[in-house]
């Protein structure tokens, strides 16, 4: 009864004490798949005859094609709660850098060039009690970032949809009830949210449009939910946009474009503006741990004939 890993992990000694050794490289062996970047289509799935579950490391399952679990009848599950506390301290940092100027302060101050030096500010930095952090997407991470920035100072709010009536008094926010309620009203948008159909391109020429001037953007949740870079350069260049933070990016690495090449060369007019993770705000040493002890944790459920956690395909009787 082993477990084959599709990818990433080149030394499985977690997996392996969880699993008590049970891994395999043979396909034909294999009853459940633990997942990294792999795609997981039907093709694939094919070369797989005994399977009995997948299991995602992580939180996205937009590689996984459901339809193709489905009727193989087996689970698929993923990991949702390793790095909950990572990102969200990830996306308050990323807030604090561009709403206090820090980034940009640091970037200016490598070529100083005049005898003024703590007059350098930048007038339309604002008190962080007076400004507003609208949150896209209200779930584990959202709600972890609403109740950090409160305690912080800021005014919140939320636009998600799918979130029961009354949500909102558990998180002592306000509830925007649009898309384009919560962009008009906001001086902060942090954008956390899974990629589906009706994410994907979300963040585009219209939603930034919608942006109060001046504010900022936070996407730390999936790359393609932004249509794609170039839509952020004219925004970041008319300074309609204060800065822009990303931890993932609709191609990773990015290919060159004018606001990868600005950034690389920290020209001017992009110069404290853009910061950017390469898709890292999930980990910490124990995030990741938790992550991987977790997914063969619910692995061995699976091998064991026991009910697995987070399912988002069951299996059928």
């Amino acid at each position: 009864m082993p477990v084959f890993i599709t990818d990433y992990v080149e030394k499985p000694n977690i997996e392996s004490k969880v699993l008590s050794g049970r891994l395999t490289k043979e396909k034909k062996e294999a009853e459940v798949l633990l997942v990294w970047h792999q795609e997981i289509t039907r093709e694939y799935l094919s070369k797989f005859p005994n399977l009995k579950g997948v299991v995602r490391y992580g939180v996205g399952y937009d590689a996984i094609d459901l339809a193709a679990i489905r009727e193989r009848n087996i689970y698929f599950c993923n990991t949702p709660d390793y790095g909950t506390d990572e990102v969200s301290d990830t996306v308050i940092g990323m807030i604090m850098m561009l709403t206090r100027g820090i980034h940009f302060y640091d970037q200016h101050s490598r070529n100083f060039k005049n005898k003024k030096w703590q007059e350098n500010t930048i007038n339309s930095l604002q008190r962080t009690s007076s400004l507003s952090l609208g949150v896209i997407g209200a779930g584990r991470i959202g709600g972890s970032i609403i109740r950090k920035a409160k305690a912080i100072g800021f005014k919140t709010s939320f636009y998600d949809p799918y979130k029961e009536p009354g949500y909102e008094k558990m998180l002592d926010t306000n509830r925007s009830l649009s898309l384009d309620e919560i962009l008009k009203t906001s001086n902060i948008i942090s954008v956390n949210t899974p990629l589906t159909p009706e994410t994907k391109g979300m963040i585009n020429k219209n939603f930034l449009d919608q942006m109060l001037i001046g504010s900022v953007l936070i996407n730390a949740a999936r790359g393609e939910i932004l249509e794609s870079l170039d839509i952020l350069t004219e925004p970041l260049k008319q300074n309609l946009l204060l800065g822009v933070s990303l931890d993932v990016l609709p191609e990773e690495p990015p290919t060159n474009c004018e606001l990868i090449n600005a950034w690389k060369k920290n020209e001017d007019w992009i110069k404290g503006k853009l910061i950017i993770n390469p898709h890292t705000s999930y980990y910490s040493k124990e995030s990741y741990f938790e992550m991987r002890q977790k997914s063969a944790e619910n692995a061995k459920r699976i091998l064991e004939n026991k009910e697995p956690l987070n399912k988002i395909v069951d299996k059928k009787k």
